[in-house]
Order: structure tokens, then sequence, then C-alpha cells
């Protein structure tokens, strides 16, 4: 049987590429990184330790234990942890973070890549087990974006991609072409809820992926605490950047927006000019 590594964040991704991967014939073994991992994947996947997110030496040395060579990284991972001491770093997780050129996401998670590499597991991305997910192209839900919101998806995936150059932040919120918000180290939903304040109701939540970003290590993904932050916060339009990203839950997800009045689609860098 083959083994998979599952190194588990926050939310419901790693439980839903646990599912897949079970499904898919693999033996799931689980590293659920605390404080962070939900609990209640442990039912399943066929082994569950939980090990701190600062001790990287242990998260590789339990998988191995379990003969990991192929492994997949799911869940939220906040930064916001290094800043808040949550985080207390072994040996080489301090001397991987002393290393960095810098702390954005693509040389943390590119770093980390390489510590798993040294010891022969391979990471794979979670696009390879769960396809099903990718966002498609075009409308989601049935009210499509009006001429208006059509200006500004265009104009936010321009900013969101630059951005995204600059490995800040993958989102940004705008209103009448003009910038609301910028998701930074606070994440998805906190810029949502801030940009949405902003524009007063009606705005626009444009999210891709950034153009240096491997989808191996870190795929953009949308799930019900993003739509819930989008309710709270009178966003009128969601794009997401199709085959790109992951919408978990769609079914789900597209029906409590269409109640909600929020139009959902997927759009390319081409199907915007």
């Amino acid at each position: 049987m083959k083994v998979l590594g599952l190194i588990a964040g926050s939310g419901g991704l790693p439980k839903t590429v646990a599912l897949e991967a079970k499904a898919k014939g693999y033996k799931v073994v689980a590293v659920a990184l605390e404080p962070i991992c939900d609990l209640r994947l442990e039912p399943h996947v066929d082994v569950f330790k939980c090990v701190h997110i600062g001790k990287l030496g242990e998260v590789i040395k339990a998988l191995k234990k379990q003969g990991v060579t192929e492994a997949v990284m799911a869940g939220k991972i906040s930064k916001t942890l290094l800043y808040r001491k949550k985080v207390r770093p072994d040996l080489r997780a301090a001397k991987l973070l002393f290393m960095l050129k810098d702390r954005g996401d693509d040389s943390i998670i590119n770093a980390v890549a390489r510590e798993f590499e040294k010891d022969g597991i391979k990471l794979i991305g979670i696009s390879e087990l769960c396809s099903a997910l990718l966002t498609p192209e075009g409308p989601l839900t049935k009210g499509p974006p009006t001429d208006a919101e059509w200006k500004d998806i265009k104009f936010g995936f321009r900013v969101a991609k630059e951005i995204g150059r600059l490995d800040i932040g993958q989102t940004v919120v705008v209103k009448d072409r003009a910038v609301m918000a910028v998701e930074a180290i606070e994440g998805t939903d906190e810029a949502i809820k801030r940009g949405g304040g902003l524009a007063g109701g009606g705005a626009t939540v444009i999210k891709v992926i950034r153009p240096s970003q491997d989808i191996r290590f870190d795929v953009p993904v949308v799930g019900m605490d993003t739509l819930h932050a989008m309710v709270k916060a009178h966003i009128r339009v969601l794009a997401l950047e199709a085959h790109k990203s992951l919408l978990l839950d769609r079914g789900g997800f597209i029906s409590r927006a269409e109640k909600a009045g929020i139009s959902v689609i997927g759009v390319t860098e081409r199907s915007i000019k």
C-alpha cells in the first residue's frame, strides 16, 4: 500500500485531502501541527500524531518512522504565529529561519521543502490528489457580475498579481476600481473584513496565485470561513483564479453564496483581457 504523509495545519482542507488520498488507496499518516490543528482529523487517517508547529525535526522524524517518502502540506499556517511567540522552534527550524533571505511565504515554504527532501521526503501538490477541487473557469453562481463589477475584477486581478509578485499576499478587495484592502500577514478573511468595511458594502474580492508560487506546497484555498467573512462584509463578487485555486465544498459554497447574493466566478489572465 502506498503511504502518504499529511502535514496538517488548520481548517477543513486536511480532512478533505485525507479522504481523497484514502479513496485513491493511500495509507495516510498525519502529523497535526499544534496549536493550530483540528483534532477531529484523527478518525479520518490511519496514523495520527500531534507535533508542535516549531518542531521541524520531530515532524520529519515522525513521517520517516512510518516509511513516508511522499507528503503533502494542507491547511492554514499563519505567519503571525512567528510574531506572537507561539512558535518554539527546534534547532533545525531555528537554523532554517536564520538562513532565510526574508520571511516571505515563498522563501519559507521553499526552505521547508528542501529540508524534507534532505531526508528523502518529497512534497507533492494538493492538486495532484484533489484535482476535482480546482476552481473551474467561468461563472459558478446564477447571478453573473455586472459590467461595473467586471471592471473591478480586471483591475483587481492585475493588482493581486503584482502584490503576489512582491510576495505580500494573494487577495485584494476592490470597489469602483479603487483598492480597499490588500492581504498581508493577517490572511484573506481579515483582509476581506477590513476591505468590506471600508467599502461600505458592494465590493469585489479577487484571489490569485502568486507568479512565483509553487503549487506543490501552497495553493490558494477558499472555503466556508472565507464565505462567512464575505457575507458579514457585504461583498458582492468573488473572483478566483481558475485551475490554480481550490474551492472547498463547492456545492455548499455556491448554494450559500447564491442565497447571500454573491457572484462567484473563476477567471484566468486570458479571460479578463
